[in-house]
């Protein structure tokens, strides 16, 4: 079928392989070159695999497109990969920051008399097949000698038909514009620098992680750090290959360069694109493309989507799905601090026309995320999760390995259950304390006591944290989505403060600091202050007097937070104990 894939440029000319629709593409910005190489390298690198593989394509599930992604146990060899950058403008070697071996467009010949110029564009041609045939396998130099002789292997047109020798060459391969102003392939064998080390610490500083020369301090929030930074750019830690393509695209956007990178990982199966775009002031944007698998309880969408003929493979539900994801800086008032992404855009793509449609959900389905969960306390569900960054899970047939997959679920999981809705949150604690609450369980559960107690940590915390995400909001004056005034405020800030003061069993360091920090920006609104607090009790109303009071207690219940804070033990994960419980 992948042949039939984006039929279009199926069996067509070079000049019409880069239509779309029946119209050119824009080869000559970042824009059009990005939808352009989306078709060939879904085409050649997605679809092709998938069928030639007849069933066993490791296929993503929608859960690994969420924010924080996971790291990938295994690497799938025979499956294609690569990296690349692109540069809308005209390459200066010398001045580039980074290594390449160079291509030239025979265009920067068209100007010369033809008699002078066709013996030097012969010249042009051999010296690129030469550098590109010196950067492949040995095993590969015949087959490529046949099929491109002294061909133009610049050409963009002639993109699709090269990749799959590119897909040979270890490292990236480089576009940039030629003197007309379009693109074409411009070098191979391209190395990528990150600075990882100073990018990590200036980083860290920046967002108040780390302190110089403080060396505990780096060594307890290295992690975090290293993790957001990454997940900001698209990518969990992993390997160098990407590692480095995040760092460069970091680079790139700072210094102001219209450009795309592009990583397609051999374990994690998904395209991801980082590049600049007019309205993106932060950060480059990030994109990933995979082959899904729609969950089978999503009834009413797979109807749709076959309906709308975008299953690549209907027995299997699979789908070709584009996610779209928004950067978020660094909030230590936010209780979900560690989130540096978040789902923006989801498509689909259509497998045969190329359409892209938006009005499917694949991944952010609430509904059917309380059915995997069901699923997954009783033992029912088959699929596969990583376990602590080190264990893969793939069933969940057993107690302990139903444990360890809820573990690793709520710890991916965690800020969709903190930020969704009610609704949403009920039918999690339902599930959940059906399962860890169970008279049933109780044995099993005494044997595996240290899996069980994680579990529940983790469970606890987000508990507290939904209480702390109303804190959230309050101190913005806005509760349950509505406006309301000072003394609500306070009245209601110091209810949930109490009760989180008495479920401090399990101790989260984090969440206390975030509601210490809430709280003392509370306690110095200007306004407050001004109108309330530093006025005499005689100038006050009977509202401005209860206003004055629920601010006494809350100088309080901080000052108890303070005290419990102080008699804690603090642990590297976060994790806090007292020597009483």
């Amino acid at each position: 079928m992948w042949q039939k894939a984006f039929s279009q440029y199926a069996g067509k000319s070079p000049e019409e392989v880069a239509r779309n629709g029946g119209k050119l593409y824009d080869l000559k910005t970042i824009e059009g070159l990005r939808v352009y190489l989306d078709h060939v390298h879904i085409k050649n690198c997605l679809l092709r695999p998938y069928f030639e593989n007849h069933g066993n394509y490791p296929l993503v599930e929608a859960r690994e497109l969420l924010p924080s992604f996971e790291v990938d146990l295994y690497e799938h060899k025979k499956l294609p990969g690569f990296s690349m950058v692109a540069l809308e403008r005209p390459l200066n070697i010398f001045q580039e920051i980074f290594q390449f071996d160079i291509l030239h467009s025979p265009s920067v010949l068209d100007e010369i008399d033809t008699e002078k110029s066709c013996p030097l564009i012969s010249s042009v041609l051999k010296s690129n097949i030469e550098s590109f045939e010196s950067r492949l396998p040995k095993r590969s130099h015949k087959d490529f000698q046949n099929e491109y002789g002294t061909s133009d292997i610049s050409n963009i047109e002639g993109y699709g038909k090269l990749l799959p020798h590119l897909l040979e060459i270890e490292r990236a391969h480089v576009m940039a514009q030629d003197s007309s102003g379009k693109f074409y392939l411009s070098g191979v064998f391209g190395s990528l620098p990150s600075d990882l080390d100073t990018e990590l610490k200036r980083f860290g500083i920046k967002i108040g992680k780390f302190k110089p020369g403080d060396n505990k301090l780096y060594e307890i929030n290295r992690l975090f750090v290293y993790t957001f930074l990454m997940e900001l750019h698209g990518f969990p830690i992993v390997s160098e290959r990407r590692t480095s393509s995040a760092l460069f695209a970091r680079r790139l956007f700072r210094m102001g360069e219209k450009f795309m990178v592009r990583v397609l990982g051999q374990s994690d199966r998904t395209i991801t694109s980082l590049f600049s775009h007019p309205k993106s002031k932060q950060y480059p944007r990030v994109e990933k493309v995979a082959l899904v698998q729609v969950s089978r309880d999503n009834k009413e969408t797979l109807a749709a989507l076959k309906k709308g003929g975008f299953l690549v493979d209907k027995k299997n539900r699979v789908v070709i799905l584009k996610v779209r994801y928004r950067q978020h800086k660094f909030n230590m008032e936010n209780v979900r601090e560690d989130r540096a992404l978040s789902v923006y855009k989801q498509e689909v793509i259509h497998p045969i026309t190329g359409e892209c449609s938006t009005k499917f959900n694949i991944i952010k389905d609430a509904t059917s995320m309380t059915l995997l969960l069901n699923d997954i306390v009783r033992g029912e569900y088959a699929g596969n999760i990583v376990y602590k960054r080190n264990e893969l899970i793939q069933d969940t047939e057993t107690h302990e390995k139903r444990l360890k997959f809820l573990f690793a679920w709520l710890s991916k999981h965690q800020r969709r259950i903190v930020g969704y809705s009610e609704e949403f949150y009920s039918g999690v604690v339902k599930v959940l304390d059906s399962y860890l609450l169970a008279p049933d369980n109780y044995e099993p559960f005494n044997d595996l006591s240290d899996l069980y107690q994680e579990v529940w940590s983790k469970y606890s915390y987000i508990q507290q944290a939904r209480k702390l995400k109303i804190l959230e909001d309050l101190k913005d004056r806005v509760y349950r989505g509505k406006k309301v005034s000072y003394l609500v405020m306070l009245e209601e800030m110091n209810s949930i403060m109490n009760d989180l003061k008495f479920e401090i069993v399990n101790y989260f360091d984090k969440l206390v600091a975030t509601t210490l920090s809430i709280g003392e920006r509370v306690l110095n609104d200007p306004y407050l202050r001004r109108e309330y607090i530093e006025r005499a009790d005689d100038d006050l109303t009977e509202y401005g007097l209860k206003v004055k009071k629920y601010y006494g207690r809350l100088v309080v219940v901080l000052d108890e937070f303070k005290s419990i804070r102080k008699s804690r033990t603090q642990y590297a994960d976060g994790t806090v104990v007292s020597g009483m419980f």
